[in-house]
C-alpha cells in the first residue's frame, strides 16, 4: 500500500501559521486591488496568496481553489506552472498601457524608462511561462 500523499494529510499545526495567514490575505487584498489599480499586477499577487494560504489558512485555500476566476488560475500554476494566454495578453496590453501613461506623465524620462524596464522583464518573463497543456481539463 502506497503512503498517503502530502495532499490528503492534514496540515501540522506551525508556529508561523499566522504569518502565512497574514500573507495570504494581504497579498490577496493587493491582487484584488490590482484589479483596478494600473501598475499593480493580480496574477503574482494572487498566486501568492494561494502558496501562503496553503501554509496558514485551509479555509482561505479552499475557497481561492473553488473561486471561479481565481481557481483556474490557480489549478494550472500549481498542476503546470502554467498561466493562460489569455491573461499573458492581458497582462502585457495594461503594462504596455501603463508605460505609455509613465512616459506622459512621469517627471523625468529615467523614471519612465525604469519602470518600463521593470515590466518588460516582467513580461519577458510571463510570456516564457508554459501555457495550459491542452489535454488538461477542468
Amino acid at each position: 500500500m502506497a503512503p498517503p500523499s502530502d495532499v490528503s494529510r492534514p496540515p501540522r499545526p506551525s508556529r508561523l501559521r499566522w504569518a502565512w495567514w497574514l500573507l495570504a490575505y494581504a497579498s490577496l487584498g493587493l491582487g484584488i486591488i490590482g484589479i483596478v489599480v494600473p501598475g499593480l499586477p493580480t496574477v503574482p499577487f494572487v498566486l501568492l496568496s494561494g502558496f501562503a494560504a496553503a501554509r496558514g489558512s485551509r479555509r482561505l485555500h479552499d475557497w481561492l481553489m473553488a473561486h471561479r476566476v481565481f481557481g483556474p488560475m490557480l489549478r494550472d500554476w500549481q498542476a503546470h506552472g502554467a498561466v493562460s494566454r489569455r491573461a499573458k495578453w492581458l497582462a502585457t496590453t495594461m503594462m504596455a498601457a501603463c508605460a505609455v501613461v509613465m512616459f506622459l506623465t512621469a517627471p523625468r524620462l529615467w523614471m519612465a524608462a525604469i519602470g518600463t524596464t521593470i515590466m518588460t522583464l516582467v513580461a519577458i518573463w510571463l510570456w516564457a511561462r508554459p501555457e495550459r497543456p491542452a489535454n488538461a481539463g477542468r
